[in-house]
């Protein structure tokens, strides 16, 4: 399969979706959606980390900001389509779900695949989001300076 950058925004956006997403709300929404693809395991789910890296106000020098641990897997669908699944935390099932997800979604089961587990995905992530945003609102203090003349 031949990616285009249009396909590879597209895939990088759910691969991100999938890799963020709480193993718990993943593993409900596949075993509701009935998905279960014949498959072959390429890369059996491992454990390792990565590093993160940060920046001061985003925009200063970059510093290593510690390890965070990762699970990956690969798999190979049986019309031969291959997935990746890379996963914050360690849950082997996450990991494996991500690649058969991954690689469902490059095949004709996008769309059901897509209503499924996608939306609903990002509407928790929006809602994670906005709860976050509101938490922080209102811990938000308004400082002011009264200008004081001259005597």
């Amino acid at each position: 399969m031949q990616m285009t950058d249009e396909t590879q925004t597209t895939r990088k956006a759910w691969l991100g979706l999938l890799a963020k997403a709480p193993a718990s709300d993943l593993q409900a929404l596949w075993r509701a959606s009935g998905l279960a693809p014949a498959h072959s395991v390429l890369r059996a789910p491992e454990i390792g980390a990565v590093m993160v890296r940060g920046r001061a106000g985003a925009v200063g020098a970059a510093f290593n900001l510690g390890e965070m641990s990762v699970t990956r897997a690969s798999v190979r669908l049986s019309d031969g389509v291959v997935g990746h699944g890379y996963v914050q935390g360690r849950s082997k099932d996450h990991a494996l779900q991500a690649a058969l997800i991954d690689a469902l979604m490059q095949t004709d089961a996008a769309g059901q695949v897509e209503t499924a587990l996608l939306v609903p995905l990002r509407e928790a992530s929006a809602r994670r989001k906005a709860a976050r945003a509101a938490k922080a609102a209102a811990t938000k203090v308004d400082f002011f300076t009264l200008v004081r003349g001259e005597d």
